[in-house]
């Protein structure tokens, strides 16, 4: 009796069913840790972007910049600009090379660091755009973004031939924009953002299939969760610049 199988039914295929009824939870649990971790850090970044804006305190006459507080100073015209524009791509590789040796505790620390830094980079946007023309940008950007995701969520087409493409394109891109962020040529950048829309599109649905795919169903917590946080470190990368691609495109400047 000892053996015996609370679960076996004689009717065939009700087995399969149970379990494939118990990986489809566990599937939908662990994409919606990702969304959750992805949401937190994208918040994050927003709400430190805001008030870092607010702190630096910048009054306009049109669109050019006539004072700043001390910290704005210090933020975004003096050396410091350089550190706080590279450190954010500097971490990035930083915590994929290292992402074994932390622990959960110390992979979810760097996660919500490195999203509250993004937040200091991309606080510059409000130097440039009008306040309602990024929140404007932002909510096409989620509508984009969702939809991508979906797609790549639920279609049964593999995507990974795409993703080696988008890969490439991608190191391509940040070259371009690293050179572009010395040659100052906005035609230059009017490129690059187009090219920068299909990148980051495709890589939306290319990661969200690939962080899918990643999920099994025996992975013990702490394995589990870590894929979790570097799966919506993808995301969040993908939603982020995807935003910065399409804030140059239609985004209204200051005038």
């Amino acid at each position: 009796m000892s053996d015996y199988d609370r679960y076996a039914n004689a009717r065939p295929g009700v087995g399969l069913a149970r379990s494939s009824a118990a990986l489809d939870q566990g599937l939908r649990a662990y994409m919606l840790g990702v969304y959750n971790y992805m949401t937190l850090g994208v918040g994050l970044t927003g709400v430190v972007a805001y008030f870092t804006y607010l702190l630096a305190d910048v009054h306009f006459v049109g669109a050019r910049i006539v004072s700043a507080s001390p910290f704005g100073e210090a933020l975004y015209f003096s050396w410091l600009r350089w550190v706080v524009i590279f450190a954010p791509l500097a971490l990035v590789f930083a915590i994929s090379a290292g992402r074994n040796a932390m622990s959960v505790s110390t992979t979810r620390l760097v996660f919500i660091g490195f999203a509250a830094l993004m937040g200091l980079s991309l606080s510059t946007v409000f130097l440039i755009y009008t306040q309602a023309s990024i929140a404007q940008v932002f909510f096409v950007t989620a509508a984009s973004f969702g939809a991508l995701s979906l797609y790549g969520y639920t279609t049964s087409r593999s995507l990974s031939a795409m993703g080696s493409f988008l890969v490439m394109g991608l190191f391509g891109l940040i070259i371009a924009s690293v050179v572009n962020v010395f040659l100052h040529s906005s035609a230059f950048q009017f490129w690059l953002s187009l090219i920068g829309v299909g990148i980051f599109a495709g890589l939306t649905a290319w990661d969200t299939q690939s962080i899918k795919d990643s999920y099994i169903a025996g992975d013990a917590y702490e394995t589990s969760e870590k894929k979790a946080i570097f799966g919506a470190l993808r995301l969040y990368l993908d939603f982020i610049n995807l935003f910065q691609q399409l804030l140059f495109l239609m985004g209204n400047r200051r005038s």
